[in-house]
């Protein structure tokens, strides 16, 4: 028995498919043979395929589970797999956000083809899923990984021309990307946090310094700039890395950790100014009033002001070392700490005069001090190894000693010097020290913030620098593989993108990413050919898979993608 397909042409002209059930039988008086038909399923678009599905699963009863198997799969080669599960999930979060309707509403009446939005898309999800080159990720995206919608081969050279588009379109991307996600998270952006670091480069040379505006971006002839200076250059490292050419790149975090905003600057663009820029560059967005949330390298005087521009108001750290005004009238007070949590008490106190207007908040965390206590003791035990026996040294060798001792910060804050030359353990310094065990300062300027707020609020500035961890480690943004500026500053927004869909999968499924992406990339899509036809279909949902889905409000991938029949 065979499955016989008819062809007629019905009223309109068109040419439509019948299949029935058929068998050959010998004809012994015309000896020929002939075909028989048992049973018509009816037209091929129209098939009870359910039906069909039952009759094959009654068949397949009646045989040995070795004989059904083989039935069930003759002639059936699986060819494929690939992995579905974490491309599909972002791919999810990418729609629900309207990104992919954004990029194809800014692509329009461009000459960039119509498969740039899906380029960007694989190469975000590449970020968070396998990170790699640029041409590496072309590899993956042909091999590796089911990206819907996507026509292959992508070649490096489609990357490239993607991201150089990308460039052009962030200010307003940036925009769109913000209001759609907090309409789908509902946000309250009411503390707005942002913070600094840099990346480096293995390459021993840094760009050609060009003219740059106050941005730090590059000016043409003829236009004003305020520096000269190469993107890729040498400043101060927060990777301990200050041999290499760096950038230094910025991102504005919500309380809840969603990164709503990324910028880059060149190597030696120092922070004291930085938060003036993104202030500007958010200040048409759809925000309320906003808190701005930063550490001690952005407190100058000038930057304060500029953040209560527009009724804008600020936490940020204050420098308790160093014999500030501001510190050293803060510590004089006397009061009593409150418990705010376990491992934290806070002490707000008021100054007079020129820092009236400001409210300063002295936080006490317990542990920390006792951590606090234990490094500098060790530190100075090490101090007092070093200097001993330095009495019966020369002036010289005293000399040489003091200088090896003054490379190392630790040690160098504890070491005091006599008239006389000699090497001694500066007492009073212990002392100050052990005084701001475990405490930070912190400025605000907004009357209605509580004490116990301002201290919480200024403790979620970890979620920056969490958000600096899972790029540098979960979606590699270093290395990087470009030397072109704008190609930098695109593969710096493609690991934002990517790190906005991760916050976003973590805030609603409650795991980590690592946790969601193993789980997820465990759900494949395999390739199946044989006599009739090829197909691809998705492994079974596992209980874990099904309940990430749920949680991102996602449906389930439909079971078969797509099906092929064999043309004759």
């Amino acid at each position: 028995m065979y499955v016989k397909r008819s062809t007629r042409r019905v009223a309109d002209g068109r040419a439509v498919g019948y299949l029935q059930l058929a068998h050959n039988e010998w004809d012994p008086v015309a000896k020929v043979s002939r075909t028989k038909v048992l049973y018509s399923f009816g037209r091929e678009d129209q098939l009870d395929v359910a039906g069909i599905r039952r009759l094959v699963a009654a068949l397949c009863r009646l045989l040995e589970p070795g004989q059904e198997l083989t039935a069930t799969s003759a002639d059936l080669r699986f060819i494929d797999s690939r992995a579905l599960g974490g491309a599909y999930a972002l791919d999810g979060l990418w729609r629900a956000l309207g990104i992919d309707a954004a990029m194809r509403r800014l692509l329009a009446g461009t000459r960039m083809e119509p498969r740039v939005e899906r380029i960007l898309f694989a190469l975000v999800a590449n970020r968070a899923l396998a990170p790699s080159s640029k041409l590496a990720a072309t590899r993956w995206i042909e091999h590796d990984v089911v990206i819907d919608g996507l026509d292959l081969p992508v070649v490096d050279e489609s990357c490239y021309r993607a991201m150089d588009w990308l460039i052009n379109a962030e200010p307003e991307l940036g925009r769109i990307v913000f209001d759609n996600t907090a309409d789908l998270l509902n946000l309250e952006v009411d503390l707005l946090f942002f913070d600094t670091t840099s990346t480096y480069f293995e390459t021993a040379d840094a760009d050609e310094p060009v003219a740059r505006d106050e941005r730090g971006m590059r000016v043409g002839d003829g236009d004003p700039a305020v520096k000269e200076t190469g993107f890729r250059t040498w400043g101060k490292s927060k990777d301990s890395r200050g041999d290499l050419p760096q950038i230094v790149v910025g991102m504005a975090v919500t309380r809840t950790g969603i990164p709503v905003r990324c910028w880059a600057w060149p190597g030696n663009t120092s922070d004291s100014a930085l938060i003036r820029q993104v202030k500007d560059d958010m200040r048409d967005w759809s925000l309320s009033r906003i808190v701005w949330v930063a550490d001690r390298g952005f407190t100058s005087e000038q930057n304060r002001r500029y953040l209560q521009k527009a009724g804008g108001h600020y936490i940020l750290g204050e420098k308790l070392r160093g014999g500030t005004p501001e510190a050293d009238a803060a510590l004089s007070r006397q009061g009593r700490y409150r418990h705010v949590a376990d491992n934290l008490q806070v002490k707000e106190v008021r100054l007079s005069g020129d820092l009236a207007d400001d409210r300063f908040v002295i936080c006490f965390n317990p542990e920390a001090a006792v951590r606090d206590a234990a490094i500098r003791a060790r530190m100075v035990a090490i101090l007092d190894e070093m200097i001993d026996g330095s009495d019966k040294l020369g002036r010289d060798k005293r000399a040489e000693l003091r200088g090896v001792i003054s490379t190392k910060p630790g040690l160098k804050r504890y070491l005091r010097t006599t008239p006389g030359g000699l090497l001694r353990i500066d007492r009073k310094a212990v002392e100050a020290e052990a005084n701001l065990d475990g405490k930070f300062l912190l400025r605000c300027s907004d009357p209605k913030l509580s004490a116990e707020d301002i201290a919480l609020g200024y403790k979620q500035l970890l979620e920056v620098e969490r958000g600096w961890r899972d790029m540098k480690s979960i979606i590699d943004l270093r290395p990087v593989y470009h030397r072109a500026e704008d190609r930098i500053r695109a593969h710096v927004l493609l690991c934002w993108l990517a790190l906005l869909l991760i916050r976003i999968t973590e805030t609603r499924t409650g795991q980590t990413w690592p946790e969601v992406r193993d789980e997820l990339q465990r759900l494949h899509l395999g390739t199946f050919t044989g006599p009739a036809g090829s197909f691809r279909q998705r492994t079974e949902l596992t209980t874990g898979q099904k309940k990430i889905l749920t949680a991102l409000g996602l449906p389930e991938p439909r079971h078969v993608f797509e099906a092929t029949p064999t043309t004759s």
